[in-house]
């Protein structure tokens, strides 16, 4: 099997040859600029630049040497863009870190170390503390309330850093022949590779309303004021299908995955009630599920952190056929129970190697030990592709992540 076979098994709940691995084809299943840094120059590799190419969460782009390395069966479609050096520019981070950034990204330097950045229009949407690897949100567009309508949602909404800072290939999504580009080159990429391609597409809705409101506000609201919050949701529910109609007529037929993100969940379980999830947010993502099966030949996927074991019998009837990062250190998420339970309807994408614990603070020993268990819960009968929980945090050392392909090797 090659890599998109392998993948496409695993979904299918079909044994594969081998153990899919991922490490990069979403901003949540990569590695850390810092990370990555680390491991080259720990290979030996140090000519190799790490690129930032999810500048909020400082996130490095795997190149295919490191992808051939430890045989990575998926990758994001968004690599097809700033492909070429002159689309990246050196510079040195706060902690004395030489990496790239993408060039049309320049944050501003403040007098106490930290780093800003700004809209366009000089507003400031984002910054990162000295110290930090993370770039924290500071413009919520509708802290102070819910406006009459939501006609400035278009101007508003890059405001918030996940949009105005956006990955490949939503950073060329402005350029006139975008949709015609993103379809040349997915069609090369997957003739060029053999690997399961993933397009990144948000269309979050809980969580864009905690973008727009904050946290805090978003979260009472979705008690105490559920009329504004549909209409919020059905105001983004119609940007969101928008872009879906446009994601599935320029790659419906070469993507294999669709990734959807909406973080549901806290250590200790979810944002919500199931009730309450039934009532605002299922519905809507299941129309947006509903669209990609029958407008595209892809699988969905759901990235949502946390606690979500008491939400995963609705995000399966919502149409998702993919979780992620499978967060097995929070409430409820152990693999063995998740693997009995739902195993024969999701597939677990993560769940592989605990990235707040064992990969950055244990032993090369635990760390192998760790992967192989949970290889051995979550492999039988498909429905797995090995991925960590969430992204690999700048504190994990280079042995330790070669642990765990030592660890990973053993299952292909």
């Amino acid at each position: 099997m090659n890599g998109r076979q392998r993948v496409l098994a695993a979904i299918q709940h079909q044994e594969p040859d081998q153990v899919p691995v991922d490490i990069g084809s979403t901003p949540s299943s990569g590695i850390s600029a810092t990370a990555h840094y680390n491991l080259m120059q720990y290979l030996g590799q140090g000519d190799t630049p790490t690129r930032v190419y999810d500048v909020v969460q400082q996130v490095a782009q795997p190149d295919d040497a490191f992808l051939d390395r430890f045989g990575i069966d998926a990758i994001d479609i968004g690599r097809a863009f700033d492909a070429r050096d002159e689309d990246w520019y050196d510079i040195t981070l706060p902690t004395g870190l030489p990496v790239q950034f993408p060039t049309w990204f320049h944050a501003v330097p403040q007098p106490d170390g930290a780093w800003d950045a700004f809209a366009p229009d000089g507003t400031r949407i984002a910054t990162m503390p000295l110290g930090a690897s993370f770039f924290d949100q500071t413009c919520f567009p509708y802290v102070d309330g819910y406006p009459d309508n939501f006609d400035n949602l278009s101007q508003v909404m890059p405001l918030v850093h996940w949009s105005g800072l956006a990955h490949s290939p939503w950073d060329h999504a402005g350029e006139p022949d975008f949709w015609e580009q993103l379809r040349t080159r997915a069609l090369d990429l997957r003739q060029n590779s053999d690997r399961a391609l993933m397009i990144v597409v948000g269309c979050n809705l809980f969580e864009w309303g905690t973008f727009l409101r904050r946290l805090d506000n978003f979260l009472v609201d979705v008690v105490m004021d559920p009329v504004n919050v549909e209409r919020l949701l059905d105001a983004l529910l119609e940007r969101h299908m928008a872009t879906l109609e446009k994601v599935c007529q320029a790659v419906g037929d070469v993507a294999d995955i669709v990734r959807f993100g909406d973080d549901l969940g806290t250590d200790q379980g979810p944002f919500m009630s199931p009730k309450i999830y039934r009532a605002l947010f299922k519905p809507r993502q299941k129309i947006m599920t509903d669209y990609v099966h029958s407008h595209s030949k892809a699988h969905t996927f759901l990235h949502s952190c946390g606690s979500i074991y008491k939400l995963l019998p609705d995000l399966i009837e919502a149409g998702f056929e993919i979780i992620n990062p499978v967060q097995t250190s929070a409430r409820d998420m152990d693999p063995a129970r998740l693997k009995q339970e739902f195993g024969r309807d999701l597939t677990f994408w993560g769940g592989g190697c605990d990235t707040r614990h064992i990969l950055n603070h244990g032993t090369p020993a635990n760390v192998r030990d760790h992967v192989c268990r949970n290889i051995e819960i979550l492999s039988p009968g498909g429905g797995f592709v090995f991925n960590t929980v969430h992204n690999i945090l700048p504190d994990v050392p280079p042995q330790n992540f070669m642990a765990m392909f030592e660890a990973i090797d053993q299952y292909r």
